[in-house]
């Protein structure tokens, strides 16, 4: 049984983290702000403070070791130091969820090689300082320089579930099937994704296993966004209507200039199997279908 501490575990993946760690009998801590209920009731222990305050965190968990941290809910170079100062020598190894937006969207498949946050300069910053890419890089380079412990930085893509609250593939089902245009710039785009499920099981598995550094982690395949649309189309019955880009209301989310996709060689050399994409997206989608129908 391992010590755990969890920030941002109260919905999507995080929760299927945090499920899965309770499910193995591991003694688990989520940090919250409390603006969310908590879903797992007197099964963790709930630490309600605003990491954002370091003197406030610090005091949160002053006397506290942890074998291994997982940190959901870092988005700035700032938030990462900050971390470090706090934590260095009190844990045993930290689980960063960082992203694909370190990469570049130019049309090439990504391997950790292609963002190194060890040689990554780093200028500190608030997360409004930053775009979502540039803070995740940031925070990156600020953990793997300063941090007195182990440190996996998991580069997921855009991660999908039935209730993923950013809405983003349910953005794509809802207007097809209320006959609404949806903007793109490149549909020949391609695209990797995983689901919440497996985004939750890789992190458990980050964090017991011995890895180390930047690990890419999707489902194995990729999709481009005019395949995307014709699973759409198929499951709610109507015609999409695309526009070339388009304003802000009816652009998608999706709305890459070039394919934007990552291997996982890394993470399958050393042991671990992702799905494949093509065996859970469509019933996905048929799913989100219902909703709209």
């Amino acid at each position: 049984m391992k010590k755990i501490l969890v920030l941002g575990g109260t919905r999507f993946f995080g929760r299927k983290l945090v499920e899965q760690l309770l499910d193995e009998g591991h003694e688990v801590t989520i940090v919250t702000r409390g603006q969310l209920v908590n879903p797992f009731g007197d099964g963790v222990k709930h630490i309600t403070v605003d990491r954002g305050d370091q003197a406030a965190f610090a005091k949160a968990v002053e006397g506290q070791t942890y074998d291994i941290v997982y940190d959901n809910i870092c988005y700035s170079p700032n938030d990462a130091k900050a971390f470090c100062d706090i934590f260095n020598g009190k844990i045993g190894k930290l689980v960063f969820t960082s992203t694909l937006s370190t990469y570049d969207a130019d049309g090439k498949v990504k391997t950790e090689a292609d963002f190194d946050p060890h040689t990554y300069g780093i200028l500190m910053g608030e997360t409004k300082d930053f775009t979502y890419g540039e803070g995740k890089r940031q925070a990156e380079a600020v953990f793997f320089k300063y941090a007195q412990f182990p440190v996996i930085a998991v580069r997921f893509p855009i991660v999908l579930g039935l209730d993923d609250y950013t809405e983003r593939l349910h953005f794509h089902v809802e207007r097809v099937a209320k006959e609404k245009p949806i903007g793109f710039v490149n549909m020949d785009a391609e695209m990797s994704f995983i689901l919440a499920e497996e985004a939750g099981c890789f992190l458990k598995w980050a964090g017991l296993s011995e890895a180390e550094g930047p690990y890419n982690a999707t489902a194995s395949g990729k999709i481009s966004l005019k395949e995307l649309m014709d699973l759409i189309e198929k499951a709610t019955g109507k015609h999409a209507k695309i526009a070339l880009v388009g304003n802000d209301e009816i652009r998608s989310p999706y709305a890459v200039p070039d394919s934007w996709y990552m291997t996982t060689e890394k993470a399958e050399e050393e042991g671990f199997v992702f799905s494949k994409l093509d065996d859970w997206l469509p019933e996905l989608i048929e799913e989100l279908a219902k909703q709209y129908s």
